[in-house]
């Protein structure tokens, strides 16, 4: 039985959506299709001028409520089957989540799923029918959505043959004209250098490597002509399975991880060194100056760069790759982070609007057929990647290759 059909069905959506937080991520394109599905919709910010004022500013003034955000305000507010979006840091996540719980409600957010709120999602799918909806945003949230959607190519493609397998997934928030630093801050300075002190877990060479600095591993990687530099980030091997990649490919390579423009590791070499000391007291001073030097979000126009590709060889020589990469430019009315974070869990929120996601955890599309809909979706708002596709038989198989 397929996990669709085995999932119990949701609550009801009553039609109510609760935004929680209107800053950087909070694009015009997400907040507008929302506006435009449900029957009511309310965004939550520091205070309720603030709120109207981000309201006015993307030209929505008149299609959402405005509101101060109290945990007491909102809880007297969220009733029976509304959807609560946050997009608040992932600290405030579980606490939203147990809101939705408790009120008989649903969730959704962008960020990454923590275990925490891997549990309070099975106990709220028990207890209330709730729909926890997470990773929908960029990345983690589209790259997933293109990685379901090249392994469903493959497996059509070559059906249960064996095979060696070259997965990679990097994803980059960069300046559309990069500086001196090679990068743009799109969140506060230490958040991005606490991230680089977090080892990462990949495959390469057909071996498990784990890095505790990740910068270490930066390679360069180029991408329709262009050079980037790229190194893996976090875990990456948990999405083996949740990609549904088959036993009886065999992995050579798989990683998930930042794109950086390049130059980035030989313009961050002072910062590497500071974070490696471990003395985190130098870590958020470092952090601070940086956000005086180099303002998050700053002046100009931001993008948005995301390359998802598969190959596989087999040992009678025949050789399948795809590939999607999407790059995205910000302009004066939305940046390109924006649109492609609050597009992409907007959509989702309509998807939990229709009934159509079971209760339970909901990693962004968890199946090929819901990620199908989703890539459809986004596509038609230019947000799906260009994809090519090519397949060669030759002559020899490469060495290595499983019969």
């Amino acid at each position: 039985m397929s996990a669709e059909l085995a999932a119990p069905a949701a609550a009801p959506a009553s039609g109510t959506v609760h935004w929680i937080g209107a800053g950087a991520s909070t694009g015009r394109s997400g907040l507008s299709l929302v506006c435009e599905r449900a029957r009511r919709v309310v965004l939550w910010d520091r205070t309720a001028e603030r709120a109207a004022a981000r309201l006015a500013a993307l030209g929505l003034a008149g299609r959402a409520e405005a509101r101060a955000l109290a945990p007491a305000a909102l809880a007297a507010e969220t009733g029976a089957g509304d959807v609560l979006v946050s997009m608040l840091p992932a600290a405030e996540h579980a606490p939203l989540l147990g809101l939705a719980v408790d009120r008989a409600a649903h969730f959704a957010c962008t960020g990454h799923t923590s275990t925490e709120l891997a549990g309070q999602a099975r106990r709220a799918a028990a207890r209330a029918r709730t729909v926890t909806l997470t990773e929908a945003g960029l990345d983690p949230g589209l790259g997933h959505l293109m990685a379901h959607d090249l392994v469903a190519r493959a497996r059509e493609a070559f059906g249960p043959s064996p095979a060696t397998a070259v997965f990679t997934s990097h994803c980059g928030g960069l300046a559309a004209d990069p500086g001196p630093l090679r990068h743009r801050f799109g969140r506060a300075p230490y958040g991005v250098l606490a991230a680089l002190g977090e080892p990462a877990r990949y495959i390469d060479g057909c071996a498990e490597l784990t890095v505790s600095r990740p910068w270490e591993a930066t390679a360069p990687l180029t991408l329709a002509g262009e050079e980037f530099e790229a190194h893996p980030d976090r875990d990456s091997l948990p999405f083996v399975a949740r990609y549904g990649i088959p036993y009886y490919w065999h992995l050579d390579t798989f990683v998930r991880g930042t794109l950086r423009d390049s130059g980035w590791r030989a313009a961050w070499k002072e910062v590497f060194e500071t974070v490696a000391a471990g003395d985190q007291d130098a870590v958020r001073a470092l952090a601070r100056e940086l956000a005086d030097r180099h303002p998050a979000g700053p002046a100009g126009p931001d993008r948005v760069v995301l390359s998802v590709s598969l190959e596989l060889r087999t040992r009678t020589g025949e050789h399948w790759r795809g590939s999607r990469l999407l790059d995205v430019t910000g302009g004066p009315g939305e940046s390109a982070m924006a649109r492609c974070v609050s597009l992409t869990v907007a959509y989702g929120v309509t998807r939990i609007l229709a009934g159509a996601l079971p209760a339970g955890l909901n990693r962004a599309a968890e199946t090929p057929r819901e990620a199908s809909r989703w890539l459809s979706f986004l596509g038609a708002h230019g947000l799906a990647g260009r994809y090519e596709e090519t397949t060669a038989a030759t002559a020899s198989a490469p060495a290595g290759v499983p019969a």
